[in-house]
């Protein structure tokens, strides 16, 4: 019973840090000044997204391009997965210390967490 409470009171002393959210970013300058001189990591993908609106980098072994805007809230993506053009998506995008996670089809979509590195 004892190791039983402390188990508990571990967890519920560590629910503050898992409780931390994810905030939006809601502006073009917010956003390139996340993304200024870093990268955007998860296994198999390095992309960069720069202030001039480009997107370049590798997913899985093939080359990734395309071009970006932000537009009414909205990351604004088209985007070239090797020859396979991926098509236009906008994108709400928020951040939790390091992990960026951009949501599909504004924000009603599926999401994925990327790292800046």
């Amino acid at each position: 019973m004892p190791r039983m409470i402390a188990l508990v009171s571990v967890l519920l002393l560590a629910t503050p840090v898992f409780a931390e959210s994810f905030k939006p970013v809601t502006s073009h300058d917010s956003f390139v000044s996340l993304m200024q001189n870093r990268e955007l990591t998860r296994l198999g993908i390095s992309l960069t997204v720069t202030p001039d609106g480009r997107i370049d980098g590798r997913a899985f072994g093939r080359d990734v391009s395309g071009a970006w805007r932000w537009q009414s809230g909205y990351f604004c993506r088209d985007l070239y997965w090797g020859s396979k053009n991926l098509g236009p998506n906008c994108q709400a995008v928020k951040v939790q210390g390091q992990t960026v996670r951009f949501i599909s089809d504004q924000g009603t979509g599926e999401y994925a967490d990327l790292t800046l590195r």
